[in-house]
């Protein structure tokens, strides 16, 4: 049973979600073929505790990576605690331009990234309006003008102002989020241009996040390792790229047929509903309304979106949730199947 979620750590302000070093190796396989001679930043992320910083530095020379940049933030727990620059709360960067003969990943240990953090740090300062590591700070937003793709776990209360940054600087990306974003009328039109989509290796269940020691371990699915490290299990997640991968012009196969007893049209919009994404009928091509895990399988040579009946602020992008027979329905993502001519 997942334990939390991440509607819950934007409400309460809690940010401090450590990825999985598994979950970012299953998803980053499947890019290679995008980083080579890039820049990488992960602007939210305290390189001696964040497992993308291990990802990017064991693996830059086998990407080819061009440079690597991460900022730490000046909530990052080591930083409240541990000594860098002989004082504490020191919030920093670091820049790799080349690693020399370090090529064997299982060489590159904890102690020696740790090595490299303290010889290449340099500290942050922070502006008037926002703290040092801030993404939103001066100092972190001309660190992002120089990258190519930005890769980490931002903080989910601040997930739209977070994206519409990367938009502004037409930056690529691969960042995770909850999958409830996908109605946030910031991100959805994002989703509808092809502008954003979703990534390949988390499509349901939860996910296995580290949190703080003084986290509060109040949900059913959380753990304590023999090192006394807590993890919590959150259920809701996504990986959110621009980045093009193969699995998203993957054709669905579609086999049911259109019958109007199975499929009834909403009360307030022209659309008939679908249950499931499996169940699209194979001989319609009029609009309708499936689950917003539909994009999990979204081909956009396949199927066209519309809009999305989600919640109840209406816009020209959100029809309102949907209706049938006065009883309402979960939220919906409205498509329309592409006739292929050939």
């Amino acid at each position: 049973m997942a334990g939390g979620s991440l509607d819950d750590a934007k409400k309460n302000k809690k940010d401090e979600f450590y990825t999985q070093l598994s979950d970012i190796e299953n998803e980053l396989k499947h890019y290679k073929e995008h980083f080579k001679n890039k820049v990488v930043y992960c602007n939210c992320d305290d390189p001696r505790e964040s497992n993308f910083f291990k990802y990017f530095i064991r693996n830059f020379n086998h990407l080819g990576l061009k440079k690597l940049i991460t900022t730490t933030y000046i909530n990052s727990p080591i930083a409240k605690t541990e000594d860098l620059f002989g004082e504490r709360n020191v919030v920093y960067k670091v820049s790799i331009n080349k690693l020399e003969d370090i090529n064997d990943y299982d060489l590159i240990t904890n102690e020696l990234i740790n090595k490299i953090v303290k010889k290449r740090a340099k500290k942050l300062f922070g502006d008037k309006k926002y703290k040092p590591g801030d993404f939103r700070s001066n100092e972190c937003v001309e660190l992002l003008k120089q990258a190519d793709i930005v890769v980490t776990n931002p903080p989910f209360s601040l997930f739209r102002e977070y994206v519409a940054q990367l938009i502004e600087y037409d930056k690529k990306f691969l960042i995770i989020g909850n999958v409830n974003a996908i109605s946030y009328k910031e991100i959805f039109p994002l989703i509808k241009d092809n502008k954003l989509w979703l990534g390949i290796s988390i499509h349901s269940g939860d996910r296995e996040f580290q949190v703080p020691k003084d986290y509060p371990l109040n949900a059913a699915g959380f753990r304590t390792d023999e090192n006394g490290n807590n993890f919590i299990r959150v259920k809701g997640v996504r990986w959110f790229t621009n980045l093009e991968h193969k699995k998203r012009h993957e054709e669905l196969d579609l086999y049911k047929k259109y019958n109007p007893q199975e499929f009834p049209k909403y009360d307030n919009y022209d659309a008939i509903n679908v249950d499931k994404t499996a169940d699209i009928p194979c001989d319609y091509y009029e609009p309708m309304g499936v689950p917003i895990t539909f994009l999990d399988k979204y081909n956009p040579e396949q199927f066209e979106i519309l809009g999305q009946m989600a919640n109840t602020k209406v816009d020209e992008h959100n029809f309102g949730y949907p209706f049938i027979n006065g009883e309402r329905k979960y939220a919906r993502i409205l498509i329309k199947r592409i006739k292929n001519e050939n």
